[in-house]
């Protein structure tokens, strides 16, 4: 686990374990959410309680509570949370909304019992300033026009995958905030609906009454919508009645779990999809991953003038000037932490034309529709890291660390 936010606790968090449980609670939430975690976590030991954020896509640890004090705030959280508190041994989902400075903030929770105790993870939900402008994702070359020509499309299939912690939510709802223009009936399903929005008609799906995904996308079906979003295809039902959605006039937006474009592909034909109405429905596959973005004002600046072949991939990309010099975090200056300040999206866009989609219609693995869309003009995920490189965006070691070794073997 890597080092704490600081080498010096703040006052309040150096002495948090003499303050009562709720009063505990609020530092950390009001900690981490200054700190703009991601994820909050609150894992239990033998004698102890450690807290942990994520932030910028890595675990810090945050404080030490007392194995007294991490039970009553954990139950604390339960309780708001509306979950059981005598449940400790089957996983519990929640949800709730706390005021952190006047601002009101929404957690996902999610408790599990553990070898030492009870576990729970907080998600801190986006809020509407999070959301950001569908160009402001982090595209780089052709990428924001490939998609925003997907959008436009009037039915078909756009599916966004990659790993939990990704991004997916956050560029599914900038999509839905570029539909929103009063023209379309648009209509969502989502667990839980993390971001609301004006104009358009968000469902949420209850398990404990039988109200799935499934449930609810027939239920919609009937209702005569343009766009429908579906947050997540998890299993077999709700993916071939997504394809069958797209095929009959409907723009349909899912996420999917898979490491490449190529291989969302794969998962839904495991899903047990027809081949041909799938090909037919597919529109094109967002993949994506968070890359951390350097600090403009910390970042030590590296000459590689004398290699040109660096960026020779992406020459073609690049404004007159990029690619001379590098960037790097600067790791002697002791304010600048990480030496990132925010992170970005990273992407493979894949827009199915007609031979990628004999391609999908024929059940070719990932790996050689892989390389037809590269030669078809895909950025891949390590094309795309070496343009936010060549930018000054990012850092070298970043593409390491956020790429799927799959990419970087596999597909060279």
């Amino acid at each position: 686990m890597s080092s704490d936010l600081t080498t010096v606790l703040p006052p309040e968090l150096a002495s948090i374990n003499d303050c009562e449980p709720r009063e505990a609670l609020d530092i950390i939430l009001s900690h981490a959410v200054k700190n703009n975690a991601s994820d909050i976590f609150l894992n239990s030991n033998p004698t102890h309680y450690v807290v942990c954020i994520r932030r910028l896509g890595t675990i810090r640890k945050l404080v030490v509570l007392s194995l007294d004090t991490g039970i009553q705030v954990l139950h604390l959280i339960k309780s708001a949370a509306g979950m059981d508190l005598a449940e400790r041994r089957m996983p519990l989902d929640g949800r709730w909304s706390y005021q952190i400075e006047g601002k009101p903030i929404s957690f996902r929770a999610n408790s599990m019992g553990t070898l030492h105790g009870e576990d729970i993870v907080l998600r801190v939900l986006p809020t509407a300033e999070t959301c950001l402008d569908l160009r402001e994702l982090g595209f780089v070359g052709d990428q924001y026009s490939r998609l925003r020509a997907m959008l436009t499309s009037g039915s078909g299939l756009l599916l966004v995958t990659g790993p939990t912690g990704a991004g997916k939510s956050t560029t599914l709802y900038s999509c839905l905030e570029y539909l929103n223009d009063g023209r379309r009936m648009i209509s969502t399903l989502e667990d839980p609906i993390e971001h609301v929005i004006k104009g358009i008609r968000q469902c949420q799906i209850q398990p404990k009454i039988g109200l799935g995904f499934l449930e609810l996308l027939r239920g919609i079906l009937r209702q005569s919508p343009d766009v429908i979003m579906i947050g997540e295809i998890r299993d077999e039902e709700t993916a071939r009645t997504a394809v069958r959605a797209a095929n009959s006039g409907h723009l349909v937006l899912s996420t999917l779990h898979a490491p490449l474009a190529a291989g969302a592909i794969q998962s839904m034909l495991a899903y047990g999809v027809n081949p041909f109405f799938f090909a037919n429905s597919l529109l094109g596959i967002v993949a994506q991953r968070l890359i951390r973005k350097l600090s403009t004002q910390t970042r030590k600046m590296y000459d590689v003038s004398h290699s040109p072949e660096t960026f020779r991939d992406v020459k073609a990309y690049l404004d007159p000037g990029q690619g001379n010099v590098i960037y790097g975090p600067d790791e002697s200056d002791p304010n600048s932490q990480s030496g990132y300040s925010s992170q970005s999206g990273l992407f493979e866009i894949m827009t199915i034309d007609r031979h990628l989609r004999d391609l999908v219609s024929a059940g070719e693995n990932a790996s050689v529709i892989h390389k037809a869309a590269v030669e078809k003009g895909m950025i891949d995920f390590t094309k795309a890291a070496l343009l936010k490189v060549a930018q000054g965006v990012t850092g070298v070691e970043e593409m390491s660390r956020v790429i799927p070794t799959v990419e970087l073997s596999e597909y060279d």
